[in-house]
């Protein structure tokens, strides 16, 4: 989701990896991976991004170009997938594929025109998470030793859920959902160039007066991933009102408003379908079976890939990577 509303309230404040060196990050699998998908991947018709018969390969140069600045930073990323898709999210899917299908009508369009630059651009934000991409990024992470965990529902309730129990030192994730599943520290900014940021739980509930409990009251008002917001209520807004009415029950009586199954969501939030999953921190990168994988199996470009395995090489020296085996 990403529950931007969230980002005036919270507590972030950049972080040097210094700061971080030898942490384990549960990273949200789908959140990093589409940012590579989308953003990353630059928007032009090279053919570097599908092979020769058009299947899409983005992700396999999306992971090799951003699994370096984690190595290179003595940090070891968990990535957690997600799993089945909860009842109360089935709104929120079904308007992100009506938002792909219009991108999709404008793609074709701008193909129709001879704009490949346009059409690119409008190809990346119909992106989805395909089986190929998401069977060929499970390929990929097991030749490069990255520990992967599968949640049984929303990804960030299971990073959340790992960094809260001490499993992992931090979550990772570009939402902001991790701090309502109750994630005591999310790294963001993990696919950017520069120092990431944290955002803290604790300091954000301590500047906003409000527990744990209150903050998804908040975010509920505003609107989620599971749910519309009550119109005309932003953050602040949102804050003052559940501060002097109490809760979300206060605020909806006191404006005679409504949230369909808002104790269903409240729940989910509180207690979502998390597990312990094992998984082994320890990492040796088999970087040239996996640049075997990536240029010989999948045809991707060498020169789209070539540095970052460099890079990945490079950091088991460096970092001593090898130390973790």
């Amino acid at each position: 989701m990403g529950n931007a509303a969230l980002r005036d309230l919270a507590s972030i404040r950049d972080v040097p990896f210094e700061e971080l060196e030898e942490s384990v990050v549960a990273v949200d699998a789908h959140n990093w991976l589409y940012r590579y998908l989308t953003t990353t991947v630059k928007w032009t018709a090279d053919a570097a991004y599908t092979t020769a018969d058009g299947t899409e390969v983005a992700n396999l140069i999306g992971v090799v170009q951003g699994l370096p600045k984690f190595f290179e930073h003595d940090l070891i990323p968990v990535m957690v997938f997600d799993g089945e898709m909860t009842d109360l999210k089935a709104d929120e899917v079904a308007d992100r594929r009506a938002n792909r299908e219009r991108a999709e009508e404008r793609r074709a369009a701008a193909e129709e025109r001879g704009d490949a630059v346009e059409a690119a651009r409008l190809s990346a934000r119909t992106q989805r998470l395909t089986d190929t991409i998401q069977r060929t990024t499970r390929e990929l992470f097991d030749l490069l030793d990255v520990p992967v965990v599968e949640a049984p529902a929303e990804g960030e309730a299971q990073c959340a859920h790992m960094a809260a129990t001490g499993t992992v030192d931090h979550a990772g994730s570009e939402d902001y959902d991790t701090l309502l599943f109750g994630a005591p520290t999310t790294l963001r900014q993990l696919t950017s160039k520069g120092d990431p940021e944290l955002m803290d739980l604790e300091a954000t509930l301590t500047d906003l007066e409000l527990d744990r409990e209150r903050l998804v009251d908040v975010a509920m008002l505003c609107g989620t991933d599971f749910n519309e917001g009550v119109h005309g209520v932003g953050p602040k807004t949102a804050v003052s009102a559940v501060r002097e009415h109490g809760d979300l029950w206060g605020v909806l009586a006191a404006r005679d408003a409504s949230i369909p199954n808002a104790e269903a969501v409240r729940e989910l939030f509180a207690d979502p379908p998390v597990s312990d999953a094992p998984f082994d921190a320890d990492v040796d990168p088999d970087v040239d079976a996996a640049r075997a994988y990536v240029v010989d199996e999948w045809g991707v470009d060498t020169e789209e890939v070539d540095r970052g395995f460099e890079r990945i090489r490079e950091a088991q020296v460096q970092t001593g990577l090898d130390r973790w085996t």
